[in-house]
């Protein structure tokens, strides 16, 4: 379309399309096109700020090529950029702009004479700027003032399309996270973490812990908590969250060990509509759930190695790239870490990354097993006891001495998690009142194995899956539930099943 009649119809259409959040790429199409019928240029491109880097978003022209397409500026680099933003008026510039050190933007992309035609136009709301649009010649004829007033409405329409765009994004972005965290970011059914850590750990090593984790709380040093199964990471890690200045936002957990590993980048960064069959809709990640909150990685030593070398950027670099997308996301994430492996001896065999390994250990906690702490045994019992009544709505109970003898007995190779069920299954068979030792249902102590005097000594892998299938054929090969496998072995189901996968581990015929 050519003409002042032409011209003012797409100008008119710029303008009534800038109100749709919807159709930004378009208005950027049509923007770039009616700035060629009212300022000739060879390249015309959009950048949008993201921090201190210029990012291209749009090129049209002769001169727009693929490296055009993918060429970024850095906003310290160019001075003369820079000042234009900051006074907010489209300039013309001259050769001696680009003269000295700073250089033409398309130096080493593109191959323009010196003193070439050349505008810059800010893209602005408010107090905020948006980024910037580039018109450039090959040619030595500099614009004249009349172009860029008319370049400069143009940038105007473009800034007012690009904010109703960021603030429609935000708006998007927010409702998905808010349904994002609903889903993944449920308080903890146990009770306040804080007030059970308090009450339950009497004994030296735990009341060490306590203070150790109250400190590193005001911090945003990543933690790595590590123990046995079962001792009660995830409580810890949710008083560090609570106790810390994030405690007003989401504490987002995940098993690294249940995620299966081709799906793990699209749980922990999510992906954009379109990025694979059957992503009709865009889709927040773990991380952008977490932002300005708190990731809880649970079982982090069963991460695979691709996995790995994605959550190290994001340890270093603070952003993410969801699955299909072709610009990174900025993310303020504090990164709490949990394993029962232990990740000195899996590096030394390289199944965990030693560079990652040393950012999450900044701050490393060892809880110790049950146990080793049977002076914290009635206060846990209690505890549990009551943030079971009020997540259920019975109750309340307490536990006569006989069975209070009877659990300070077990060896609680499941730890915390194993008392928790055994006095979960006690609650079903006692409405309320007191819990005897006959209501535990506590089998006799398995024998002390034995260990051969001579012949080859089991690998502890083979140990471990002979412990799985000896556990499974006591359940009948049955993972779930209160007489399941993973509640025998103190363990979660989810982490059981990738136990019997890395073991090469099957259930028993029925």
């Amino acid at each position: 379309m050519s003409g002042w009649t032409g011209v003012a119809q797409d100008l008119d259409e710029l303008a009534r399309l800038a109100a749709r959040p919807d159709a930004i790429d378009d208005v950027l199409s049509r923007a770039l096109g009616a700035l060629s019928e009212l300022v000739p240029y060879d390249l015309a491109s959009i950048f949008e700020l993201d921090g201190k880097t210029l990012r291209m978003r749009r090129a049209e022209g002769r001169l727009a090529s693929p490296e055009v397409r993918a060429h970024d500026l850095d906003l310290d680099a160019f001075p003369t950029i820079r000042r234009a933003l900051e006074c907010r008026r489209a300039v013309a510039l001259t050769e001696e702009d680009h003269a000295g050190e700073e250089g033409d933007p398309y130096d080493g992309v593109l191959d323009l004479p010196d003193g070439h035609g050349c505008m810059v136009v800010p893209l602005f709301a408010d107090d905020r700027t948006l980024g910037v649009i580039t018109l450039d010649r090959a040619t030595c004829t500099p614009y004249p003032a009349a172009q860029v007033a008319l370049a400069g409405v143009v940038g105007r329409i473009v800034s007012l399309a690009m904010a109703y765009a960021d603030a429609a994004g935000r708006l998007d972005r927010a409702r998905r996270r808010a349904e994002t965290v609903a889903r993944l970011a449920d308080a903890s059914s146990w009770g306040d973490a804080r007030e059970q850590l308090k009450r339950t750990s009497q004994t030296p090593a735990m009341r060490r812990l306590v203070d150790a984790a109250r400190q590193v709380a005001r911090t945003d040093s990543p933690v790595l908590l590590q123990g046995e199964t079962g001792t009660g990471k995830e409580v810890v890690a949710r008083a560090i969250h609570a106790w810390s200045d994030r405690a007003d936002a989401p504490f987002v957990a995940v098993n690294c060990g249940a995620i299966p590993e081709g799906m793990v980048e699209d749980e922990l960064f999510g992906h954009v509509a379109g990025a694979f069959t059957g992503a009709a809709d865009k889709r927040l990640g773990r991380f952008q759930a977490a932002d300005g909150g708190t990731l809880f990685l649970d079982e982090i030593g069963e991460m695979a190695p691709a996995a790995q070398a994605a959550l190290l950027r994001v340890l270093q670099e603070g952003v993410i790239t969801p699955v299909g997308a072709d610009r990174p996301v900025r993310v303020d994430v504090r990164v709490l870490a949990a394993s029962h492996v232990d990740l000195d001896h899996a590096v030394a065999h390289k199944r965990f990354r030693e560079d990652l390994y040393y950012r999450l250990a900044v701050f490393p906690l060892h809880l110790p097993p049950l146990r080793a702490r049977r002076d914290d045994l009635p206060a846990l019992i209690d505890t549990l006891l009551a943030a079971l009544a009020a997540r259920i709505g019975r109750g309340p109970w307490q536990v006569s001495p006989d069975a209070l003898a009877a659990l300070g007995t077990r060896p609680w190779p499941g730890n915390v998690r194993e008392l928790r069920n055994t006095l979960e299954r006690a609650t079903i068979l006692v409405p309320s009142g007191s819990i005897g030792a006959d209501d535990l249902g506590l089998r006799a102590p398995d024998p002390t194995p034995t260990v051969p005097a001579h012949g080859p000594f089991p690998s502890l892998d083979e140990a471990q899956a002979a412990h799985i299938r000896a556990a499974l054929l006591r359940t009948q090969g049955r993972l779930y539930g209160d007489d399941g496998a993973a509640a025998l072995l103190g363990m979660k189901p989810t982490t059981l099943q990738s136990r019997m996968k890395k073991l090469g581990v099957s259930r028993p015929p029925h």
